[in-house]
């Protein structure tokens, strides 16, 4: 029996938790519910898709993620039933999909309703029934393309990457959209800076693990996504250097003098 994994805007103490399990469980007994992310920014598909990006492939395949990230039905905006790599997904097409698989789909369903508004009553029934061995195509009507939104992308220009924060973990570490591949693309086998915020701010190396620097020392990494990543040792970064998705991160092969505290 595939797992259902939920991925939500709500807290741990809110009263959606309780209704979205209960009705998975009353459709489904026996079902097995997986926590994968709660407290998203309320309506904050950016930071949703980032999360179920890099942790949806960690499931078994056959593993349905819903995803209750601003997924209220809307004209426009129909509810779906979306395979790919082995999985499938379940939420609103409010771009979100796009972000997550960056690729075509193998199916898209709009899923009929049948007079129901409440996504999570959608979501639930929906979701259950393919635990149940439903085929998606049951469900719903196919669809063939996705409502599309694109990932904001580093910028290269000659000597200089410009990137920016996409991602803030519970450490208070900085994760960029600078992948690795970019950065040695630009500056194999010579020097830069890497500055965060401000001139002042910056190193000009690249570290393998938090203590390859002392304590309280700013550090650059390739984390596991094999993103840039920049953090403090032993402290929270975005909280010292006032840091927030957004902010900007500047690889330069001709720095300039960190003297003053020049913001880019």
């Amino acid at each position: 029996m595939p797992a259902v994994t939920l991925t939500t805007e709500w807290k741990a103490d809110d009263i959606y938790n309780g209704i979205i399990r209960g009705k998975l469980m009353s459709f489904c007994p026996g079902i097995t519910i997986i926590d994968n992310a709660g407290s998203i920014p309320p309506f904050n598909i950016a930071h949703a898709s980032f999360v179920i990006r890099n942790t949806f492939s960690n499931y078994p395949e056959g593993t349905i993620h819903i995803i209750c990230v601003h997924s209220e039905a809307r004209e426009g905006q129909d509810h779906l039933i979306v395979g790919a790599r082995g999985h499938i997904f379940i939420g609103a097409d409010n771009g979100i999909f796009n972000l997550v698989l960056n690729s075509d789909p193998d199916f898209i369903i709009k899923i009929e309703t049948n007079g129901a508004s409440d996504e999570l009553e959608i979501f639930a029934r929906s979701a259950a029934a393919l635990v149940l061995g439903k085929n998606p195509a049951e469900l719903g009507t196919e669809l063939k393309k996705l409502t599309e939104r694109y990932p904001l992308r580093a910028t290269i220009e000659k000597d200089v990457i410009i990137g920016s924060i996409i991602f803030i973990d519970s450490y208070g570490n900085a994760i960029s959209n600078i992948t690795h591949e970019v950065f040695f693309r630009v500056f194999e086998n010579r020097t830069y800076r890497i500055l965060i915020q401000s001139n002042r701010n910056y190193t000009d190396s690249i570290s393998n693990k938090y203590s390859d620097v002392a304590v309280g020392d700013m550090l650059a990494r390739f984390n596991q996504l094999d993103l840039l990543e920049v953090a403090i040792n032993g402290a929270n970064m975005s909280e010292l250097f006032n840091i927030s998705v957004g902010s900007v991160v500047r690889i330069d092969g001709k720095f300039k003098s960190p003297a003053a505290n020049q913001l880019f």
